[in-house]
């Protein structure tokens, strides 16, 4: 790495480590402290339902997950599984919408659903969603991949102009929960935001960490 960023005439970091993977590259970086950057979420799956995630969670929380899964049945929303290539195009006005209302103002309709295009076509049937339809109209969707023995979730957007009880936690935890056991997979790769609401749903929480080389680059080779 250090070759490479002296070449180029810079320097060299590694985001998004987990403890275990900056404490092996630690005596690498002798002069440099592995900073904290985020905290990340991982929601254990045991048995072989969503009733026994739902049973291994604290009383008070069974209550409430219960109540937010009625909820949202009630609601009789159309809950479809696809694969991403299916309705990309529908899931990247969501995902425009959400990510300017969170301040991304590049992140527009033709940039949203040209990354999720290129998802689907690289990811195949590898690329699943389970959305909310109102109708013919998609109001909400996850897209999340079964890798290993985790499920990992990619993306999730709601309309907001069309709320329905409980609609993010059941596209962000419930819904993929499902899929995940029928899956076999035994844990929920949650992500780095919202990390509370993902403790209080069972969450698991572990620090993702960053080491910076401070080693000075030496000099642009010459070009002829």
């Amino acid at each position: 790495m250090r070759r490479f960023a002296d070449h180029h005439g810079t320097t060299h970091w590694w985001p998004y480590l987990t403890a275990p993977a900056a404490a092996r590259l630690a005596p690498l970086y002798p002069d440099d402290r592995a900073l904290h950057l985020e905290d990340d979420a991982l929601i254990p799956l045991p048995g072989t339902g969503i009733d026994d995630y739902i049973s291994s969670l604290p009383s008070q929380r069974r209550v409430g997950v219960r109540r937010e899964r009625r909820d949202f049945a009630s609601a009789a929303l159309d809950v479809r599984r696809q694969v991403l290539a299916a309705c990309f195009e529908d899931a990247g006005v969501l995902l425009a919408g959400h990510q300017q209302d969170h301040g991304h103002d590049r992140d527009g309709i033709d940039a949203m659903t040209g990354l999720l295009k290129r998802q689907a076509t690289a990811m195949g049937s590898e690329a699943r969603v389970v959305a909310a339809y109102e109708e013919h109209r998609m109001i909400g969707f996850c897209l999340y991949y079964h890798y290993g023995t985790t499920t990992w979730i990619r993306a999730v957007a709601l309309d907001r102009r069309h709320p329905a009880p409980h609609l993010y936690f059941n596209l962000m935890y419930y819904l993929p929960i499902e899929d995940a056991y029928a899956h076999g997979t035994t844990a929920l790769h949650a992500g780095m935001t919202t990390i509370e609401a993902k403790r209080r749903r069972g969450a698991e929480v572990s620090g993702l960490y960053a080491l910076v080389d401070r080693h000075p680059a030496g000099p642009s080779p010459r070009r002829g």
